[in-house]
């Protein structure tokens, strides 16, 4: 199985924590993202339910022909467990989005790889 890990795009500031939505160029770079991995041709596209990683999940989805779909153990402290019953029996290429350090903690664990997780930034592992 082929996962897209890609960390919610910029969003506001404030309280509470689960409610803040994209910024205005974080909505942009969402929809950029959309494009470039629509390309990948997904069959699922799997959000934690805080509010930016599901406006981040929506514009991803859009672009891909999808519906996204929520899944709680994304949400902040996700674990590579919790990634694999997620995704599991989901298609064969899968988009998942969170939350840092989760997401750089995941890919370590596959990969060995420590990688930078910017807002909207992504990275492609086997499982």
């Amino acid at each position: 199985m082929h996962v897209i890990i890609v960390r919610h795009a910029k969003a506001h500031p404030g309280s509470p924590d689960e409610l803040r939505q994209l910024t205005a160029s974080g909505r942009q770079a969402a929809s950029l993202l959309g494009e470039v991995l629509a390309e990948r041709r997904p069959e699922a596209i799997i959000s934690s339910p805080l509010r930016r990683a599901v406006e981040t999940a929506e514009a991803i989805a859009a672009a891909c022909g999808l519906d996204p779909v929520v899944d709680a153990r994304l949400s902040p402290g996700a674990t590579l467990e919790g990634l694999r019953a997620a995704v599991d029996g989901r298609g064969e290429i899968v988009i998942t989005v969170g939350h840092q350090p989760d997401c750089s903690q995941i890919v370590l664990e596959l990969t060995g790889r420590e990688v930078s997780f910017p807002t909207a930034g992504y990275a492609e592992v086997e499982l």
